[in-house]
C-alpha cells in the first residue's frame, strides 16, 4: 500500500474517532505532518507487528485451507472409481454382508503396511459390522518381491481358499523385515506348505504366474481411485455407497473416529 493511500485511510480514522463530520476540507500542510506523524508511531509500534504478522498468518491458513479443500476434492472424486466389493474376485476379512467395508490398497514388502495389517485385524475384530477387503499395490522400488508375494498369495487363495489367502498373507506380514527384500522370494513356497498347501499346485500356480493380470488389475483400480503410496485405504458404507479415503498406516483411533462418522452421517 502507498504512502499517500495510507495517510488518507488514517485521517479518514482520525476524523471518524473524534466524531467529527467533514463536508470540506482543506488537505492542508498540518494535517499531513500530523497524518505522517501518527502513521509513523503506528508503524514503529508493537501493535502494527502484532498485525502483519496475524494477516500473513490468516492468509497461510486460508491458503493451506484452499489446498486442503482441493487435494479433499481429488481424492472424493477419484475414490468414485473404486471398483466395487466382489466376492467373486476380492478377499474378505469378516462378514460378506458388513454394514462398512475397509478397502486396502497394499504391498507386502512396505514397513507401513506391516505396521497397519495389525490395526486393520484389531479393527475389524472389535466392530463387526465392518469387513475388510485386501487388494493389491505392489510399488516399483519394492519389486520384484513385492510382485511375487503378491502373486503367490493369490495362488495361496486358488490352491487352499479364502482362509489359506489370510494365513498366507498374515505370516508374510509377521515375519517380513520390509523394504523390498523383507521376505526372500524363495521361502514362498516354504511358507505355502507351511499352511498345508499342495506343493506341486503351488508351485505351478507360481511358475506359471497365473496371478499377474489380476495384481496389475488392482494396481490399475488403485491408481485410479487416488492411490499413490501404501497403504491407500477407502473407509465405505455399504448402505448409502459412501466412501472416505484414509491415507496412510493410521492408528485405530482414527479408523474409528471415521467410522463413527459416518455412522452420524447416515
Amino acid at each position: 500500500m502507498n504512502r499517500f493511500l495510507i495517510r488518507m485511510l488514517c485521517a479518514a480514522a482520525f476524523f471518524s474517532v473524534f466524531g467529527t463530520t467533514v463536508y470540506a476540507v482543506e488537505y492542508s500542510d498540518e494535517i499531513e505532518r500530523i497524518v505522517d506523524q501518527r502513521i509513523g508511531e503506528y508503524l514503529e509500534s508493537d501493535a502494527f507487528d502484532r498485525e502483519v504478522e496475524a494477516s500473513i498468518n490468516r492468509y497461510i491458513a486460508k491458503q493451506n485451507q484452499a489446498r486442503a479443500d482441493r487435494e479433499r476434492q481429488a481424492l472424493d472424486q477419484a475414490a468414485k472409481n473404486l471398483a466395487a466389493v466382489d466376492p467373486a474376485k476380492d478377499h474378505i476379512r469378516g462378514p460378506q454382508d458388513a454394514d462398512f467395508t475397509l478397502i486396502e490398497y497394499s504391498d507386502y514388502e512396505c514397513p507401513f503396511c506391516k505396521r497397519f495389517h495389525t490395526t486393520a485385524i484389531e479393527f475389524i475384530e472389535k466392530h463387526p459390522d465392518v469387513s475388510w477387503v485386501y487388494r493389491h499395490f505392489p510399488l516399483d522400488f519394492h519389486n520384484p518381491g513385492a510382485q511375487a508375494q503378491a502373486e503367490a498369495s493369490e495362488c495361496a487363495a486358488a490352491v487352499g481358499g479364502s482362509d489359506a489367502f489370510w494365513q498366507f498373507s498374515d505370516l508374510i506380514y509377521e515375519r517380513t523385515t520390509s523394504n523390498g527384500k523383507g521376505f526372500p522370494i524363495e521361502n514362498l513356497v516354504p511358507l505355502a506348505e507351511e499352511i498345508g498347501l499342495d506343493r506341486g499346485a503351488f508351485i505351478a500356480c507360481i511358475t506359471e504366474r497365473r496371478f499377474k493380470d489380476k495384481v496389475e488389475a488392482d494396481y490399475q483400480n488403485g491408481v485410479a481411485s487416488g492411490v499413490s503410496g501404501t497403504p491407500g485405504n477407502f473407509l465405505r458404507d455399504n448402505r448409502n455407497g459412501n466412501v472416505i479415503p484414509v491415507s496412510g498406516a493410521q492408528p485405530l483411533q482414527k479408523l474409528e473416529q471415521i467410522l463413527a462418522q459416518m455412522k452420524e452421517a447416515r
